[in-house]
């Protein structure tokens, strides 16, 4: 006799009326395990130099808006998926694939009166797969620089991170499928 592992229910059937010869043996299912696990991205903000606790609580926004991503502070020796550098231009990010990529906080921006902290979520926001939404609203944390100056909100709204969640999808947590053996007789 062989035994090979498969997963899926039709092997476990056919093994549990191998194993009871033939009769009928059910069990009761145990209860699905749906909680979403975060895909962790890692931030190197070392380069945003007077930024960075801009930068730290924007990736601290998206943390508290969204369930299928985790925005995390590097740790040494580890890379960075995203990489958070200030300059004098315009701010701007530079993904190149989906949660990976480079953000400028341009201090241009900064200079004419627009608020760090929405410059960072929204700049991340691009990392994170949204588009610009110009022209739009201060509700709207992918308006950017069209909501105008006095716009100080860093918070994605329902719409934005609705994308963020179906960009990244989530993956169930603590859970591997069930390896189930086939009987197979030679």
């Amino acid at each position: 006799m062989h035994v090979r592992m498969l997963t899926g229910g039709l092997a476990a059937a056919l093994v549990a009326l191998s194993l009871t010869g033939g009769q009928a043996a059910a069990a009761a299912p145990g209860p699905a395990d749906t909680t979403l696990a975060a895909r962790v991205l890692t931030y190197d903000a070392a380069g945003a130099a007077e930024f960075r606790s801009a930068v730290d609580r924007g990736a601290a926004i998206w943390n508290a808006s969204v369930d299928a991503v985790e925005l995390r502070p590097v740790t040494a020796g580890q890379r960075a998926n995203i990489r958070v550098l200030a300059d004098n231009g315009w701010p701007r990010a530079l993904p190149t694939t989906l949660g990976n990529g480079t953000v400028y906080i341009g201090r241009q921006a900064v200079d004419q009166g627009y608020d760090t902290v929405r410059i960072s979520s929204h700049e991340l926001g691009h990392i994170l797969g949204l588009p610009d939404r110009k022209p739009g609203p201060c509700s709207s944390l992918m308006s950017g620089s069209s909501a105008g100056v006095s716009c100080t909100n860093p918070y994605p709204n329902a719409a934005e991170k609705t994308e963020v969640e179906d960009n990244f999808g989530g993956v169930l947590a603590g859970r591997t499928p069930a390896v189930r053996a086939e009987l197979i007789v030679d």
